[in-house]
């Protein structure tokens, strides 16, 4: 592919985002180049602002796995990375099987991360920095492309923790998230009333993000 086939397809696939999200051009622009470089983002803004369809149709666009985990104060690693289960056959025999977590997927989002205490949040680290998730001493590899987007609701608001240094260090973009202007609420209002829902066009795959 040549850079300016590049250039052409990222702004395929920004356009497509938009025909979803109303507004918010440098935050998908942002996204977009997160995503194109190999890091990942942070986000930071009031809930409601439509940061989960954002990665949900980022990821329709290029059509890549998408999952979600939901930060709660009692999460723990273990509902994020996976676990190590025992299996017994019918002749009695067990064996240790690999359940993995929602990180298993291209993009993931981690939302509302700084709900979570700092030791559920540090599960993220290996595999933002390295792609990789260590269970039980057995080192399993992420798909690729890899990209987290977390959300953070600011910290003013009631029962969030801090992210730790070594979590904010895997981050390439913080971007602040504005409420949408009065004439984008109006469009809003008319996209989720009315009866035409936007579809995207799929207009990239793994391999082109890679």
């Amino acid at each position: 592919m040549t850079p300016e086939e590049f250039r052409q397809r990222t702004f395929a696939i920004e356009a497509e985002v938009g025909q979803v999200i109303v507004g918010q051009r440098e935050l998908i622009r942002q996204t977009v180049v997160t995503l194109l470089a190999g890091g990942n983002a942070l986000l930071e803004g009031v809930p409601g602002l439509a940061k989960t369809t954002l990665v949900r149709t980022l990821a329709d666009v290029i059509d890549c796995s998408f999952s979600r985990i939901q930060f709660t104060p009692d999460l723990m690693p273990a509902d994020i990375v996976g676990t190590t289960l025992i299996n017994e056959d019918e002749h009695g025999r067990k064996a240790f099987r690999f359940e993995p977590g929602p990180i298993f997927a291209n993009l993931v989002l981690a939302d509302e991360i700084n709900r979570a205490t700092p030791k559920t949040q540090s599960a993220l680290l290996e595999a933002m920095q390295e792609r990789t998730v260590t269970v039980a001493k057995t080192i399993h590899r992420l798909s690729t492309p890899f990209f987290v987007l977390a959300t953070q609701n600011p910290l003013e608001m009631e029962g969030t923790y801090p992210l730790p240094e070594a979590q904010l260090d895997r981050f390439l973009f913080k971007v602040n998230v504005s409420f949408p202007t009065t004439a984008e609420l109006v469009e809003i209002a008319n996209r989720t009333t009315g009866n035409r829902t936007p579809q995207p066009r799929k207009v990239a795959n793994s391999a082109m993000i890679m």
